[in-house]
């Protein structure tokens, strides 16, 4: 008398890795046929196609299974770096034709941690515990970036890299970018409050530049990632630096700038003009902005404190440098972005250099 065939897999399936462990399925067929001696009775096609038709069925479910758990891990991989927007996209259309390389109008934000360094000369014997605080300060950074629509294009170290304007075009990039920063500041604002909390010595230096810029899958056959390069780029990269001269946690070009004070309620954040700086042995320089909280968030500078700060750049510009000095000396102590102009000021005996051309240098080395 025939008996069925007992069919045995893999019942680790749901905690399975599926980049390792479920490499080379297999699925194990196991039965018999009783057969009486002399009775004429012999096992043919018929008697086990019903049973391989059940094998075959079952080794399908197991396939598409794994295939929706990789596509599942793929997924919430992907949502670390890239904004569901862009990831509907890949998913809807030819990926190599959404990924491939275009030159486009970016806009770019460049967050560094703050205290990372110092931290770790401290904590050499414990620096498991340090990667993770530097970790969890990356992670506010970069979700904010995400939830903003930008994609995560690197991390250098402490530091992490976010773009808009790929792979479609992002006309208020500058607003989005504008928007994270903002959020990303009040966070680590939240956590310095906090003794206790892991991130409360932290702070972050934030540069955001709009321009051309080439965004995409960058680099090679072997290893290859989504990235942007351009001057845009380095644009964001020394406003980042600029920020710990000027001792204001976010800073924009003009570009960017313009935009954002044109669509930016007050509400969500304002503007303060810091003049025309360059870094120093760099050549020309660019119209740098702050970009400030809300004025009814706990220890922002007033309204009033930026119109002073304005008068007083105005009178630098024409050149008034007594005025200016006057009109800086004024302002609240505690704001000291002030000081990167009065010690230009200072550092030329209150008179113009020969043959100034309005940019005030920064040393970002």
């Amino acid at each position: 008398m025939k008996e069925r065939l007992s069919l045995w897999t893999n019942h680790a399936l749901p905690s399975c890795d599926l980049e390792t462990n479920c490499r080379g399925w297999c699925l194990y067929c196991a039965g018999k046929i009783a057969v009486t001696v002399g009775s004429g009775q012999f096992l043919t096609e018929d008697d086990l196609k019903g049973d391989l038709r059940f094998a075959e069925l079952l080794a399908d479910f197991i396939g598409s299974i794994k295939q929706v758990r990789f596509f599942e891990s793929q997924h919430a991989r992907l949502s670390q770096f890239l904004p569901p927007a862009v990831i509907e996209e890949l998913r809807e259309d030819d990926h190599e034709e959404v990924l491939q390389p275009k030159e486009t109008d970016i806009t770019v934000l460049f967050c560094d941690v703050r205290g990372f360094a110092r931290k770790a000369e401290l904590a050499q014997q414990n620096l498991t515990e340090l990667l993770g605080r530097v970790s969890a300060a990356l992670r506010i950074v970069t979700v904010a970036i995400v939830e903003y629509d930008g994609v995560i294009a690197d991390f250098r170290a402490d530091a992490a890299l976010g773009f808009w304007g790929w792979p479609n075009p992002q006309p208020d990039g500058p607003l989005l970018a504008a928007r994270a920063a903002l959020e990303i500041q009040s966070e680590f604002e939240k956590a310095r409050k906090n003794a206790g909390y892991p991130l409360a010595d932290f702070h972050v230096g934030i540069g955001i530049a709009d321009g051309r810029a080439i965004a995409g899958q960058i680099g090679n056959e072997e290893q290859s990632k989504v990235g942007v390069f351009g001057p845009a780029v380095e644009l964001a990269r020394r406003l980042q630096e600029m920020t710990i001269r000027l001792q204001a946690p976010i800073v924009m070009n003009e570009v960017t700038a313009e935009f954002v004070r044109e669509n930016l309620s007050v509400v969500e954040g304002r503007c303060r003009d810091l003049g025309k700086l360059g870094a120093i042995g760099a050549a020309g320089g660019t119209i740098v902005t702050e970009l400030l909280p809300p004025a009814d968030q706990p220890g922002a500078i007033s309204d009033e404190t930026i119109k002073d700060f304005h008068c007083a750049l105005d009178a630098f510009a024409e050149r008034q440098r007594d005025d200016a000095a006057m009109l800086l000396d004024r302002l609240p102590s505690e704001h000291r972005t002030k000081d990167y102009i009065l010690s230009f000021i200072g550092a030329n005996d209150y008179q113009a250099p020969a043959n100034w051309d309005g940019v005030i240098p920064i040393d970002i080395s």
